[in-house]
């Protein structure tokens, strides 16, 4: 049987971490002359205290862990972090229900940014302060994961950027406080440089801290009911640059830091990724110009570039609707959702890394077939593609797409209308964060959906964030064999 106890020790120094960061939107209350800070300190109380009676009972049981730890302690993580942030939401404001605070939880860490509160204006600082530290931190544990956690797992063939990571006779190695370490720092300074970027350009000071946290983190969330259609203008511009920046390859941002920007201009990853995106927008503004007859060149530029890009990167905020454009952007939009950023990043969804090596080992099949006794095998960047890469990436692929249609089948037999199931399945699986359809509200929020809608949801946004096999594989008799 596999020990629990040190994965168990980490989960109750995290969640007793997480009762100690609650201080900080219960100070921002306490400042505000918001008597809501009591709930804050309150919770987190009871969070440090659980945490660290957990942490202490196990003891002596940390250091390195096993590849089926790692398994346990990722999926553990991504699935008590939540529960525990969602208990403001219930105690305190907006005194939602279970179900409708663990899905904002939920949409927080995984940094999916969908919303099942109706009313955002009028909720206390703290608690919006609260939403965006739930993602911040959820989109730096997800680079820390996908850095450090999935190429030992060997998930999605993220084995191919071992050497840029580490493993060694299957335990995590100490070297992971250093590569961690690395990424935290960029990861501040770039929430930093987006918060006073945002500052410089008119937003509030509390405004701005707010949506660095959610942009950097490629989150969504927003403290205004208008998204970032509140903010319309060069601020939209600006977002556009700093979540392109949050979803390329961190280890490509540290190694410019360090001085050599090569690697940075070379990825062949953020190359077509840029396309993406400059393929997507120009598709999506030429049918506006053509068959919807729209003539404000430079409003349509900016509002579909950020709407693309706020799509694609996983991040999720709007400043439009783009129903209103038509089914044919709206269904450029599904697909670049599918697509995704970077891997190493805070993107999510299948990301281009992967789309590379299929589309590289259909080209070698074809080579084969047509020249059998030629030997292709399928390369990328200058490197031969493992076949054990290849046979990873395919299975996380299949396992996608097939975990989608399930989902989309589930939320229609809940009631939803077909666009609304479709939508919501997809915004799920891919942490995106916006859905469309009859029952989401103007402000973009699932208030209105049934509870097994929202439940359904809440198990999208997990796996999809963790990869799915990092969840599924719990799920096998032999994992526990081990």
């Amino acid at each position: 049987m596999i020990d629990i106890r040190p994965v168990a020790h980490s989960i109750g120094r995290l969640t007793a971490v997480f009762g100690a960061l609650m201080a900080a939107p219960g100070v921002v209350d306490w400042w505000a002359g918001d008597p809501h800070w009591q709930v804050f300190a309150e919770t987190g109380l009871i969070c440090a205290l659980l945490g660290g009676l957990v942490a202490i009972a196990t003891a002596g049981r940390g250091g390195e862990l096993m590849l089926e730890q790692a398994f346990l302690l990722t999926s553990g993580v991504w699935l008590v972090l939540p529960i525990v942030g969602a208990l403001p939401f219930v105690m305190g404001e907006p005194h939602a229900s279970f179900v409708d605070a663990l899905f904002e939880a939920m949409s927080g860490m995984t940094t999916t940014g969908a919303t099942a509160f109706p009313q955002l204006d009028d909720l206390p600082l703290g608690t919006h302060l609260w939403r965006a530290m739930l993602q911040w931190t959820g989109g730096l544990g997800i680079i820390v994961v996908a850095m450090l956690f999935l190429p030992v797992m060997r998930i999605g063939g993220m084995q191919f950027f071992r050497s840029e990571g580490f493993d060694t006779m299957g335990k995590i190695m100490p070297r992971a406080g250093q590569i961690a370490a690395e990424i935290t720092r960029i990861y501040i300074l770039l929430t930093i440089a987006c918060a006073v970027t945002y500052a410089a350009l008119g937003m509030s000071g509390f405004d701005a801290i707010f949506h660095a946290m959610t942009t950097a983190s490629s989150g969504g969330f927003s403290s205004r009911d208008a998204s970032f259609g509140a903010f319309i203008g060069p601020l939209e511009i600006a977002s556009c640059v700093f979540m392109i920046l949050a979803t390329i390859p961190f280890v490509r941002i540290v190694q410019a830091v360090y001085g050599d920007i090569r690697p940075l201009w070379r990825d062949s990853q953020i190359h077509a990724y840029l396309m993406v995106l400059a393929a997507i927008t120009g598709l999506i503004v030429l049918y506006r110009l053509l068959f919807l007859g729209e003539t404000d060149l430079g409003q349509l530029l900016r509002e579909t570039t950020f709407n693309v890009v706020t799509t694609v990167s996983g991040t999720g905020y709007f400043s439009a609707d783009p129903q209103r454009w038509g089914e044919l952007a709206l269904a450029l939009l599904i697909v670049g959702g599918l697509i995704g950023g970077c891997t190493g990043s805070t993107a999510c969804s299948v990301k281009i890394f992967r789309y590379q090596v299929l589309v590289r080992s259909v080209e070698a099949q074809i080579v084969r077939m047509q020249s059998p006794h030629r030997v292709a095998h399928p390369r990328l960047e200058g490197r031969r593609l493992d076949p054990d890469v290849v046979t990873s990436v395919t299975a996380f692929f299949t396992l996608f797409m097939l975990t989608f249609g399930v989902l989309i089948v589930a939320l229609a037999l809940t009631g939803l209308h077909a666009r609304t199931a479709l939508t919501a399945a997809w915004t799920a699986i891919t942490n995106v964060g916006p859905a469309w359809g009859p029952e989401v509200t103007a402000n973009g929020s699932v208030a209105e959906f049934p509870a097994s809608a929202k439940w359904l949801m809440i198990a999208g946004m997990y796996v999809g964030r963790l990869e799915l096999l990092a969840v599924y594989v719990l799920f096998l008799p032999r994992f526990w064999r081990q």
